[in-house]
């Protein structure tokens, strides 16, 4: 099977869920009193969003009982255990979650735009953004609760998505604390990556196997495939920041760059001797000229540290797809395996 083939099939299949997702958000989240508080948690759901991580979770589902894609009903998706479960509601949580980071992500980094429309806080109020992430972040919970997965089982999902949640918050930290530093180690990023954003993905791939009662084996064998599949991307994302035109990324390229924010492309351009810091003139985003993160990207380029980031985010979605194994053969299997290499080629 080509490249063009496999890539066609897991964009078949996340529009397929997307579309799914989508219906299940208007029904578990609709707008209702105060309506300005509904409307601002619905505003960046509605901005867009390929819905990725609801992709791997009903994939994930999907592979764990060896179901072909898109064979089962996932708001009674049949368990291990001969019961079902709302695995859609879960897949929900997952993505509200998503939502819920990125509406303060974009507040604590001062973003216009995200998904090509003006963020939360730009769009309503910093106190009305604040307010929908944490209802989103409520909301997530509630959604858990209501899966109708055995009672062990639904508790043991709860606690990897609080877990998973503070974990995010620890990974964000570490993001801004790098600001402040010129001395981090790789694996210091390698670290940050994982907490800020490859756990999310853990969870995404891990949950529906929890919920349905797979073996602890199972479980983590899913988990670390979203941790590697997840430090992929963001290593991959860290790449796109600065390679893929502003239109196409729904906000400005070169932001990471021009905010201060260390990467495994600037770590290893400081190795280098590149005075990173000194690449872009500009304190916003919305300051810098595409000319001048033309200009970074060249240098960048010249000693080999962009080459770098993407040869190891190609190497940890190998390392991925090698924890799918314990799986059975299944086409699921094979979607997670294809959606891990589209994560590094197309997944902004």
């Amino acid at each position: 099977m080509t490249s063009e083939t496999k890539e066609a099939r897991v964009l078949e299949a996340i529009r397929e869920r997307r579309d799914l997702v989508n219906a299940a958000i208007d029904e578990e989240l609709p707008v209702q009193h105060p309506e300005r508080l509904y409307e601002a948690t619905r505003y960046i759901l509605e901005a867009g969003g390929k819905r990725l991580r609801p992709t791997v979770t009903t994939l994930a589902a999907e592979a764990v009982t060896g179901a072909e894609p898109m064979s089962a009903d996932f708001r009674e998706f049949a368990a291990l255990d001969g019961n079902t479960v709302d695995v859609m509601r879960a897949a929900v949580a997952i993505e509200v979650i998503q939502s819920f980071t990125l509406i303060h992500d974009d507040i604590m980094d001062e973003d216009e735009l995200r998904r090509g429309v003006p963020a939360v806080h730009e769009k309503y109020d910093t106190s009305t953004a604040i307010l929908a992430g944490d209802t989103l972040y409520s909301k997530a919970f509630e959604f858990m609760t209501e899966t109708g997965a055995d009672p062990a089982n639904g508790l043991e999902a709860m606690r990897m998505l609080a877990s998973t949640c503070t974990e995010i918050c620890e990974g964000q930290s570490l993001d801004v604390s790098f600001e402040s530093r010129d001395d981090i180690l790789p694996e210091e990023y390698l670290e940050m990556v994982e907490l800020k954003t490859a756990v999310l993905y853990g969870a995404s791939a891990a949950t529906p196997a929890v919920l349905l009662g797979a073996d602890d084996e199972v479980v983590d064998a899913l988990y670390q495939y979203g941790i590697d599949s997840g430090r992929a991307f963001q290593i991959q994302d860290d790449v796109l920041d600065l390679t893929v035109p502003s239109e196409d990324l729904g906000k400005q390229r070169g932001s990471d760059l021009v905010e201060g924010k260390e990467t495994l492309i600037t770590l290893h351009a400081r190795q280098q001797g590149v005075d990173v810091d000194g690449l872009v003139d500009a304190d916003t985003p919305a300051e810098v000229t595409e000319e001048a993160i033309d200009d970074a990207v060249a240098a960048l380029e010249d000693v080999g540290s962009i080459a770098y980031a993407r040869e190891t985010a190609e190497d940890l979605t190998e390392r991925s797809k090698e924890h799918l194994e314990i799986l059975p053969e299944s086409g699921s299997r094979e979607l997670l395996a294809d959606l891990a290499d589209y994560l590094i080629v197309r997944g902004y």
